[in-house]
């Protein structure tokens, strides 16, 4: 429910906290206070469309923030959640209206798309008058209104979940059908192709490995004699490594007796019979790779043809042309196999389509039986309503040929206002001030039950008269019982109804020079002198006063 309105630097607002509390709240006032700028600014608030106008004249900017109190698990926080919201419990929504025309949207202190903001404002408040459509158009919604009605949001929920079902076994169906046909197009060209490249066998990196090896192998042949002529001088016959250990060995019988003559030499001559060695060690692990069988070179090379003949013929890099294997095998694969996993995938498909026309003609069949429900309830409201000769009736159409995820059906609210006038949709043929006095039946026969907890009726008391009225303010009441209701009313007969009573009014400020809506929640006193003006006009009389206590005590009794 909203708990807090706080607006600032609207039109003629500027500074306005209202607090709000459970049942039915009335606001009143005479003509051009404000009522209309105040249901506008809890628009913004709400999402709806921003426009430089609503900030007073000499402001930067105007704000409206709205505060409710939501109960766990309400839609509007799985709405929270798809964005990525905090959900602490109180849920804040604030807009900023700037004067050269932008608007600025938050949740929860958290920048959000204005969009957002309207999807969290259509969960949370409903905004009802003569002339608003928003409820009543779309027929999508009428539907999801019946379902509510009859309690029918699981098997809603069921018969979308098989129409998923369905989709995904039709599409699986159409694509490996696709593909069969494709592949049955191109058969021989397909078996051919992977016929070669089986044979051909590439493998991922093939060519890098055997160009690298092609190259070494052909630069170790102009080296190769090179290093047999090192390798000789460093370990062959001409080493001097025998020489040289001969020395070491000669030098170390001598040191005994002169050792700080002879060890610097012996280290010396150590290390040069060392690194000799294991150059002789390099050199010959250098002619190991460069020793290859010129066959190899020639195997190499015919390969390296092969794989890159094939690699222009299909137009692909050769390191794709293994990719390129499989793709054709499991073409191939398709054509051969594919007869029978199409008879498969055709049982499934048809499978998920029985299962779910069965669900969707059983939902219809439960529709069809609560529109009938739903018609006697809203139709025994209409008479104290002074509709009494009009009929509500709701309309569902059923179509097998045109399936879509809540099921063959489309509801709509038709209506017929007199006997023997052809009936039609409600938004069409109910005048003003009937649809207003259609809608209030349907909500208070639909208010526990598919209906956002906050309701705002703007004016739909207009044109009435003073039963009516009496009527409409019961209604409004009784809807006030199950969700939040605010109305703003001219009638008398629906302010006496009131939980909370709010008057608005506008003040001359600065010696006249400007003027502000305030807005003021009455006590009794006041709440009778203000429903006794609503009654008498400008002047109130002791007659008005009277007339004023008897819609009080009536209201209460």
């Amino acid at each position: 429910m909203l708990a807090r309105l706080s607006i600032r630097d609207i039109v003629l607002i500027e500074r306005l906290d209202i607090e709000f509390a459970t049942g039915l709240a009335v606001l009143t006032g005479e003509t051009g206070a404000g009522k209309s700028i105040l249901l506008d600014a809890f628009a913004l608030a709400l999402g709806g469309r921003g426009d430089a106008g609503l900030v007073r004249h000499g402001a930067e900017q105007g704000q409206v923030t709205a505060v409710f109190d939501i109960p766990k698990n309400h839609p509007s926080t799985k709405i929270l959640a798809e964005n990525g919201l905090d959900d602490t419990g109180e849920m804040i929504l604030r807009r900023v209206q700037l004067a050269d025309g932008r608007t600025r949207a938050f949740i929860n202190d958290q920048a959000i798309s204005v969009q957002t903001l309207k999807a969290v404002g259509a969960a949370l408040v409903e905004i009802h008058g003569q002339h608003d459509e928003r409820a009543l158009v779309d027929a999508a919604t009428h539907r999801r209104l019946l379902d509510a009605f009859a309690g029918l949001e699981k098997d809603v929920a069921a018969v979308e979940a098989l129409w998923d079902a369905r989709r995904t076994a039709n599409t699986e169906l159409e694509e490996h059908r696709a593909g069969m046909e494709r592949a049955a197009r191109e058969a021989d060209y397909l078996r051919h192709a992977s016929d070669e490249l089986k044979r051909l066998a590439p493998k991922d990196g093939e060519e890098t490995s055997l160009a690298s090896r092609r190259t070494t192998m052909m630069q170790g042949e102009k080296i190769a004699s090179d290093l047999r002529e090192a390798q000789e001088v460093v370990g062959g016959h001409h080493s001097p490594v025998a020489a040289l250990s001969t020395a070491v060995r000669r030098l170390e019988r001598r040191g005994v007796n002169s050792p700080a003559l002879v060890e610097p030499a012996v280290k010396a001559i150590d290390i040069a019979i060392n690194a000799l060695e294991e150059a002789d060690q390099h050199l010959q692990a250098a002619l190991a790779a460069t020793d290859f069988d010129p066959a190899e070179l020639e195997r190499i090379e015919e390969r390296l043809f092969a794989l890159r003949a094939a690699s222009r013929k299909y137009s692909t890099p050769v390191d794709g042309l293994a990719a390129l294997a499989a793709k054709y095998a499991a073409d191939v694969v398709l054509i051969d196999a594919g007869a029978s996993r199409l008879k498969k995938l055709e049982q499934a498909a048809i499978e998920a389509d029985a299962r779910y026309a069965a669900a969707a003609k059983k939902l219809s069949a439960a529709r069809q039986k609560s529109a009938e429900k739903l018609n006697k309830a809203v139709n025994a409201e209409l008479a104290p309503l002074k509709l009494e000769r009009a009929k509500f009736m709701t309309q569902v159409a059923t179509d097998e040929a045109a399936p879509g995820p809540q099921g063959f059906d489309r509801v709509e609210f038709w209506v017929q206002t007199n006997p023997g006038t052809r009936p039609g949709p409600m938004m069409k043929v109910a005048s003003g001030g009937e649809l207003s006095r259609f809608l209030l039946a349907l909500k208070v026969v639909l208010s526990d039950r598919g209906s956002a907890p906050t309701l705002v009726f703007d004016e739909i008391d207009t044109g009435v008269g003073g039963a009516v009225a009496d009527a409409i303010g019961g209604r409004l009441a009784r809807l006030a019982g199950k969700v939040q209701v605010m109305a703003v009313t001219h009638a008398p007969q629906v302010a006496a109804r009131a939980d909370q009573h709010l008057l608005i009014s506008k003040d001359a400020l600065d010696k006249g020079k400007r003027v502000a809506t305030r807005v003021n929640a009455l006590a009794a006193d006041h709440r009778r002198e203000e429903i006794a003006r609503m009654l008498a006009g400008a002047e109130i009389t002791a007659e008005a006063r009277a007339a004023a206590d008897r819609l009080l005590k009536a209201a209460t009794a």
